[in-house]
């Protein structure tokens, strides 16, 4: 998996389908030499273009030249090397050049982790990796990267130590975690980032990269609504299913840049990790900064296969819960069903509605602690409002076991509210900037986080009010972006260390909640997908994706999320109709068909929201998800046609890994009058089996044929095409694929076909 030769000074990082090379100039700068699809012979140094420009230690006259055209594996600022750096650093006199020479290395077996940091994990037979140590002799600065190899899902991740060796304190300006540096495709490079607002996170974006720099970028203190951290670059012509892509994601939940630079010599440089916004760390002797990680993955065969990678790295190598391969419970959450008006016997109500129809879990949501009955008051006051529910959470819990149904609440940890009873005890507990009045946001503010005893405070609160109660799930949230980063721990000039230590001290305090309660089914939210990231999934085995439930505009945000992370981790759930975020009215069955791609669950009053034929479809429905929950949480993703694309329809396909099932989920967006059929391909199949079609929800019979059907000027309804088949051979869904019918606005279909 990985070799160093060091008579030629190369090293080889494989997978079992990709190649990863880097080698030493003369003088010892460590350059990128190649990534892309396996080589089967050993490769030499002609890609770092020392025939051309050769280092220092051979042409001393043209280091300039050098610096600023070497492709270099993690280049540094102030030393002559004029595109994006990763490493900046600044000395005690405030100089801040900075130049890395290789050291040592050393290759190990398995997986090192990273200190307070979310990391990917293996044992020794899944991953093996290569530490390679650089130094600044002038600055006593060693830097190891870190590069972890893991075959069978094709993926390598980095990361970086950078320890002072010096009797002075150095400080770090900028530490980013990757650098991809290679030649620009003779047809372009395309970028493809993930963006949006919020309930309308994750779209789709495709953008030619230029000269000069592209960014995806936050700086709101968390990875956010509008980005997010995660970049596709497409060589040429690549595609869903065809050509070169790379993938990189970076495993962290605050600012990020990922970076795009195409160079004056047509290279481009590629960089992930911290947005250096705002960020400077002060690193005394002996102190070593751990960079968070980034996962990277190469495909030859388009997105889908990129997809692919990063699912079965997340599954085999990230997520830990115990949940991620257990059928997870059908939930029902109070909060478009009351918001905050709700007591005790409402909540029993509400719960018993729900078991009554199949449901398997209640989530008492907002409204439930201090004098919370509305948002602007109590953050921070975790205390139960005995008023509401009295017996507090355990007896609310356990009248909710009693009915036969799990029990889930809702937290918001990281807040505070002005009008509560921590702040009036404790207003320096949140962060803000001597002199100046703080932002409100959703009239709320922001805890300190990087302080200990602000994390034992809340999180003491909460623990008291979970204690002796029965609870299977939290869904963990934060509901605004970070401003007026101030702290009173961090005065005397380190405030550029806050907005990190804010996201280590986070990790620390749902770190601290698994460990009390380890047997819970966690779930994060930030005001919907605000940080969507693998840095959360490290902590919970699935994130709310939008506040948006609308089922159309989830089609969009669901594609998007699912390019690089399972579906398993998308939270979804049937909301009420018209639909509270953009008022549209979508059949029943196609909110449930949507959410079915996620979690599953709902959310509405069963007794107001719904009509006696929905409520119907409710037990049906959650059978549904049991059915194929191994499918859509295990299977491979397959996006055969998509909404963004401007079709008036959208549809995926879960696969078997072993191709012995497939379930295609068929929306219509937009119905369209005088249409014919058309033709879905599938894909993944085995190409000379037979498929049987088990199950074709809402297209079986007589009513495929009928809504196939035309007006002719006489009013007479006549049929276009026959019935569905029963039987089909692999090749010919693969490549004729089934003919579906133009459905109206906001139809769905659901197709399941097992291998004979």
């Amino acid at each position: 998996m990985i070799a160093y030769d060091k008579e030629k000074g190369i090293f080889q990082l494989d997978t079992d389908h990709t190649t990863y090379l880097m080698g030493l100039s003369a003088d010892g700068f460590l350059g990128h030499i190649y990534y892309g699809k396996r080589l089967l012979h050993p490769a030499g140094t002609a890609s770092l273009h020392l025939h051309e420009v050769p280092s220092p230690a051979v042409l001393s006259r043209e280091k300039m030249t050098f610096l600023n055209t070497f492709p270099f594996e993690y280049p540094t600022g102030g030393a002559g090397d004029l595109r994006q750096a990763c490493l900046t650093v600044t000395d005690e006199e405030g100089n801040n050049a900075c130049e890395l020479t290789f050291d040592r290395a050393q290759i190990v077996d398995g997986k090192p982790a990273l200190e307070g940091l979310p990391a990917s994990f293996g044992e020794a037979q899944d991953v093996s990796t290569l530490k390679i140590t650089l130094k600044d002799h002038v600055l006593d600065l060693s830097v190891t990267l870190l590069y972890s190899v893991f075959p069978r899902e094709d993926v390598i991740t980095r990361s970086v130590l950078v320890t002072n060796e010096a009797g002075q304190e150095r400080t770090l300006t900028r530490v980013l975690s990757a650098c991809l540096d290679m030649d620009n495709d003779p047809e372009g490079t395309s970028l493809l980032t993930l963006d949006g607002a919020w309930a309308r996170e994750r779209h789709i974006e495709v953008r030619k990269i230029g000269h000069g720099r592209t960014d995806a970028a936050s700086v709101a203190g968390e990875s956010s609504h509008q980005e997010n951290p995660f970049v596709g670059i497409l060589k040429g012509d690549a595609s869903q299913d065809h050509g070169e892509v790379y993938g990189l994601t970076f495993v962290y939940s605050g600012n990020f840049l990922g970076s795009c630079e195409l160079s004056q010599y047509d290279t481009l440089r590629v960089v992930m990790g911290i947005h250096p916004d705002g960020f400077a760390w002060t690193l005394k002797s002996g102190e070593t900064f751990t960079a968070p990680e980034v996962v990277m993955t190469y495909s030859d065969a388009g997105l889908t296969e990129m997809t692919h990678h990063f699912h079965d790295f997340f599954r085999a190598h990230l997520i830990r819960s115990r949940y991620l391969h257990e059928d997870r419970p059908v939930l029902i959450n109070n909060w478009e069903g009351t918001y905050f008006d709700f007591d005790r016997d409402r909540l029993l109500l509400l719960a018993k509605e729900a078991k009554a129809n199949g449901i398997e879990m209640f989530v008492m949501d907002d409204g439930w602690f201090g004098v919370r009955n509305d948002d602007d008051r109590s953050l921070g006051d975790w205390y139960v409002n005995e008023t509401k529910l009295p017996g507090g959470i355990k007896a609310l819990s356990e009248a909710i076991h009693d009915i036969g149904m799990k029990f889930g609440i809702w937290i918001e940890p990281e807040m505070i509210s002005p009008d509560s009873d921590l702040y009036r005890a404790h207003p320096d507990y949140a962060m803000q900037i001597p002199g100046r009045i703080p932002a409100l946001a959703r009239d709320q503010l922001v805890l300190d986080l990087t302080r200990k005893e602000v994390r034992d405070a809340v999180m003491s609160q909460i623990e008291a009010s979970f204690k002796g109660a029965q609870i299977d799930y939290v869904k963990w949230d934060m509901n605004r972006q970070l401003s007026g980063i101030g702290s009173a721990l961090y005065g005397d000039g380190r405030q550029g260390e806050i907005l990190h230590r804010y996201v280590l001290g986070l990790y620390e305090m749902q770190q601290r909640l698994l460990d009390d309660f380890p047997d819970l089914l966690f779930e994060n939210c930030s005001s919907g997908g605000a940080r969507f990231d693998a840095g959360m999934l490290y902590y919970s085995p699935q994130i709310w994706t939008s506040d948006d439930t609308d089922a159309i505009e989830r089609l969009r945000i669901q594609e998007g999320t699912a390019l690089v992370y399972p579906l398993s981790t998308m939270g979804a759930h049937v909301s009420r109709c018209p639909n509270e975020q953009v008022g549209r009215n979508t059949p029943f069955e196609t909110r449930a068909n949507v959410a079915l791609a996620g979690t599953f669950g709902y959310e509405l009053d069963l007794s107001r929201h719904v009509t006696p034929e929905e409520k119907a479809l409710i037990p049906e429905q959650v059978k549904r998800y049991h059915k194929y929950h191994h499918l859509i949480a295990e299977g491979d993703y397959y996006r055969l046609v998509s909404w963004n694309d401007r079709t008036p329809y959208d549809a995926w396909e879960c696969t078997a890994k072993d191709g012995s099932e497939a379930l295609v989920t068929l929306v219509q967006v937009l119905g369209r009058p005088n249409t014919h059929s058309h033709a879905i391909r599938l894909k993944g199949l085995d190409p000379s089996a037979t498929y049987r079609l088990e199950e074709a929800v809402g297209a079986t019979g007589r009513e495929y044929a009928r809504e196939q059907s035309i007006w002719t000027r006489e009013n007479r309804i006549e049929p276009r095409c026959g019935e569905l088949k029963k039987e089909y051979f692999g090749d010919e869904l693969m490549n004729i694929g089934i003919l579906v019918p133009d459905l109206g606005d906001g139809q769905s279909r659901l197709y399941h076909f097992v291998k004979e």
